[in-house]
């Protein structure tokens, strides 16, 4: 069998940066993977604030973003590829950076012209594995449950803590997944009221204590309630979240250690319901170390730490390993977890447009 080698890139809603994972794949009976170089790019402060002001700004600033943004992306897979003097790749896979994504109105965009990294690499470029997704009637997200089910199958779960939190296991015979609750797009806001990129470890939250009235707000949100399939945006957050946030009168130290325990309680409740005992956990908020010790404190012996490595790529190696899937023409989405008409692969193959 060929090894299979590709670039995946992707950049995540809490801002943290690009995050760029080259792959190598291999199927036999099974897939395997191997992650051979990972890198964690900073936006830079205008960027930043260019990308979080997105969704707010006009088509024209839009589509003037999406250039910026793909020669960002051309400019940094070009220095990474040449830092560790790559030379096998067969493609490169571009989740881009989510702007809009409400499914329910048809609506998802991911932002990031690709045509200057075909420029760079005269490799074939997948992106835009949403769009499909919600035109059959899909959640369009998540779609990382089809990479957990190949490539992890030795765990009940895995768990992603990124800008939202969410879970994919199998049930009754059929992979299911959803966005369980905001992570660190919440927490890095607080922290950024306070200076801060984030909350180092949890550091801060740690030393305050839980407003119950907030926390029972919180947890009362008609979303927690809602049947899967289904997931979150950040316009779910400008809508349910931060006006509570910005209206109250409590310190930052205590609204960060009252959405921890959220946090916690919402995750903890789907591991405890579906008795999940071996859940993987990756993405930047297990850094957190005091989030983890309140998931730990909810559903004991349940939750298990990757390694920093897939901790810091999992979700850019699963959209390399989404895009090979794609460009390969086998299934990627799952009906079952976006609840589309029917299984499909997604993505656009940007070699096929010339």
């Amino acid at each position: 069998m060929k090894d299979n080698y590709v670039i995946g890139l992707m950049s995540g809603t809490s801002l943290d940066g690009l995050d760029i994972a080259y792959c190598k794949f291999l199927k036999s009976a099974d897939w395997s993977f191997e992650i051979l170089n990972e890198r964690t790019v900073g936006y830079g402060s205008h960027l930043k604030d260019r990308l979080r002001k997105a969704s707010s700004s006009s088509e024209a600033q839009i589509e003037t973003l999406s250039n910026d943004f793909g020669l960002f992306m051309a400019q940094e897979v070009h220095s990474f590829v040449q830092d560790h003097q790559i030379v096998k790749l067969d493609l490169i896979s571009s989740h881009g950076h989510t702007v809009f994504h409400q499914p329910d109105k048809g609506i998802t965009l991911q932002i990031g012209h690709v045509k200057p990294l075909f420029d760079l690499f005269q490799k074939p470029i997948v992106y835009d594995f949403r769009t499909q997704d919600v035109l059959l009637g899909g959640q369009g997200a998540p779609l990382v449950p089809i990479v957990d089910k190949l490539l992890f199958p030795e765990y009940d779960a895995c768990l992603n803590l990124g800008g939202f939190s969410n879970i994919s296991f199998d049930l009754e015979g059929k992979r299911i997944a959803f966005d369980v609750c905001p992570v660190n797009i919440v927490l890095n806001y607080l922290a950024n009221q306070l200076h801060l990129e984030f909350d180092d470890k949890g550091s801060i939250a740690s030393s305050a204590f839980v407003d119950e009235a907030l926390l029972d707000y919180f947890n009362s949100l008609t979303y927690y309630s809602a049947s899967f399939p289904k997931s979150l945006g950040w316009e779910w957050v400008e809508d349910n979240i931060l006006p509570h946030l910005s209206a109250s009168v409590l310190t930052t130290e205590v609204l960060m250690r009252t959405f921890v325990e959220h946090i916690a309680i919402q995750i903890s409740t789907i591991v405890n319901k579906h008795e999940l005992q071996g859940v993987l956990l990756s993405g930047g908020g297990v850094y957190n170390e005091f989030l983890v010790q309140r998931l730990s404190y909810y559903a004991p012996n349940c939750f298990k730490v990757s390694s920093d490595q897939l901790i810091d790529s999992k979700e850019a190696m699963a959209f390399a390993f989404l895009g090979l899937l794609r460009f390969k023409h086998e299934i990627n989405v799952l009906a079952s977890v976006t609840g589309s008409v029917k299984n499909h692969s997604s993505g656009v193959v940007y070699s096929e447009e010339l």
